[in-house]
């Protein structure tokens, strides 16, 4: 069982997750293990899905390596393997180096260009960009 910590994210990279697939692993990260009825229950009513949907998305993840898959009687618990904080760092780098050449500062100009930074992100980035440089 990964967590917020773990390390397997470079697996997150083989096989790319989906949005779809995204949405579930989204319901596992927050709280695991759940069954399929549970993801269910948390991403069905949101996105019109169905238990055939979800359990069709858990079964892709297992097979890229992203979920864990435990016997629980005549159901299973699923589990992530891949810690959010590693994927999310994955698709981050992803990101950056498809559209931006891998460099973050032409990134940041295209989102201030678009106002998409409010002042409390520009506060932000100000106050990561000073501990950076201690």
């Amino acid at each position: 069982m990964a967590d917020e910590g773990g390390s397997n994210a470079g697996d997150a990279g083989a096989e790319r997750i989906s949005e779809a697939e995204h949405a579930v692993m989204e319901a596992l990260w927050a709280r695991s293990p759940q069954t399929a009825a549970e993801v269910c229950a948390t991403v069905c009513e949101e996105r019109g899905w169905s238990m055939p949907t979800v359990k069709t998305l858990l079964s892709r993840l297992v097979a890229k390596r992203a979920l864990a898959t435990q016997p629980d009687g005549r159901r299973f618990l699923y589990t992530p393997i891949i810690a959010r904080r590693e994927y999310v760092g994955h698709e981050s780098r992803r990101l950056v180096e498809r559209l931006f050449g891998g460099r973050a500062a032409p990134l940041f100009a295209h989102l201030a260009e678009n106002e998409a930074l409010t002042e409390e992100d520009i506060a932000e980035i100000e106050h990561l960009l000073k501990e950076m440089r201690k």
